[in-house]
C-alpha cells in the first residue's frame, strides 16, 4: 500500500519539484498544500487536517525565505520558521509519522574557511537564519528519532524568483551588472534537493538526524552570474564584480557558505551532481517553459 506523504509549500521552488517527482511514482500517495489547503501557522487547522488524512510522512518545504524582509517581520517569520514546525512535528508525533525539515545554511555565521559539517556550532546573523535554527531545535527535542533536517543553500529552479532567473532577466535587459564577488557558497538545484529527500525517505531504514545538502562544487555569486549568461549565451551585459561592502543588505549574509556533504552521502550511498551540471538542465527547463 502506498505511503502517505503531506507536502507543505507545495507551490514553491522545493515544492514544486517534490511534485514533479513524487505525482507519478506509485510508491506513496503524496497530498501537496499550499496556505490555501492548510495553514501551517494554526495548531489547530494543522490537528484537523491529521485527523482527515493517515499520514506516514511530513515534508515541510515552506518557509518564510524574504531574508532582508524578516529583519522588519520577525514574528510572521518565527511563525513560519519555528512555530509552524513544531505543530507539524507534535502532529506527526502524536499520528506515528515521520517529517523531514528542509533547514539553511544561515544558521552559521559565514566566518568558516573549510565546509561547514552537521556538528559545527551554529551562529545565526540575521532574523531568518535564527527563526530557521529554531526549527530545528523544536523539531528535534519533538521527535529526535523520527525527523531529518536537511540544511541548503543558493537554492534555484525554474519555479517562483531566484536567482538563476533574476540574472537570466537582467543579462537580457540590462548592458552591466555588478555582482558580489567575496560571497562564497554552492548553488543547489531544487530538483537535486527534491531526489535527496526523497532518497532519505525511500531508505530501507530510516536514519534519523541533520545532513547537509547542496551541489558539488563551490562558487561566489559574481561567478555564479558569468556561468549562467555563459550557459545562455548571454553576451550583451557586461558582468563585474563588487564587494559586499559596495552592496549593503539589511540582513548580514555569510561570507562562507559551503555545505560538507560527506554524511549524506556515506549514510545514503548517494551521489550528487556538480552544480554546473545542474544549472545547465535548469536553464534548459526554464528556456523551455
Amino acid at each position: 500500500m502506498a505511503k502517505t506523504i503531506l507536502i507543505t509549500g507545495a507551490n514553491g521552488q522545493l515544492g514544486n519539484e517534490m511534485r514533479n517527482l513524487l505525482s507519478a511514482n506509485e510508491e506513496f500517495s503524496p497530498i501537496f498544500t499550499d496556505v490555501q489547503e492548510l495553514d501551517i501557522t494554526s495548531r489547530e487547522a494543522i490537528d484537523a487536517f491529521f485527523a482527515q488524512h493517515p499520514i506516514h510522512y511530513v515534508v515541510n518545504c515552506a518557509a518564510y525565505t524574504a531574508v532582508d524582509n524578516a529583519e522588519d517581520n520577525a514574528a510572521l517569520c518565527e511563525r513560519l520558521n519555528a512555530d509552524a514546525v513544531q505543530y507539524l512535528a507534535e502532529a506527526a508525533k502524536r499520528h506515528g509519522a515521520k517529517m523531514v525539515q528542509v533547514s539553511t545554511d544561515y544558521v552559521f555565521d559565514g566566518c568558516a574557511h573549510r565546509p561547514y559539517r552537521e556538528d559545527d556550532a551554529t551562529a545565526p546573523c540575521s532574523v531568518y537564519g535564527t527563526t530557521k535554527l529554531d526549527g530545528e531545535q523544536r523539531l528535534l527535542g519533538i521527535m529526535p528519532t523520527d525527523a531529518i533536517i536537511f540544511r541548503t543553500a543558493w537554492l534555484y529552479s525554474p519555479y517562483g524568483k531566484n536567482f538563476v532567473k533574476t540574472m537570466l532577466t537582467l543579462g537580457r535587459t540590462k548592458d552591466a551588472l555588478k555582482v558580489i564577488f567575496d560571497q562564497v557558497g554552492t548553488p543547489t538545484y531544487a530538483k537535486d534537493l527534491a531526489i535527496a529527500i526523497i532518497t532519505a525517505i525511500k531508505a530501507p531504514q530510516w536514519h534519523a538526524g541533520i545532513y547537509h545538502f547542496s551541489d558539488e562544487g563551490a562558487i561566489s555569486w559574481y561567478d555564479f552570474t558569468k556561468a549562467i549568461h555563459r550557459i545562455a549565451g548571454i553576451s550583451g551585459c557586461e558582468v563585474s564584480p563588487c564587494t559586499t561592502a559596495e552592496y549593503p543588505t539589511k540582513a548580514r549574509r555569510p561570507h562562507y557558505s559551503v555545505l560538507d556533504k560527506s554524511k549524506y552521502k556515506s549514510t545514503f550511498q548517494a551521489t550528487v551532481p556538480y552544480w554546473a551540471d545542474s544549472l545547465a538542465e535548469c536553464i534548459t527547463r526554464i528556456e523551455n517553459q
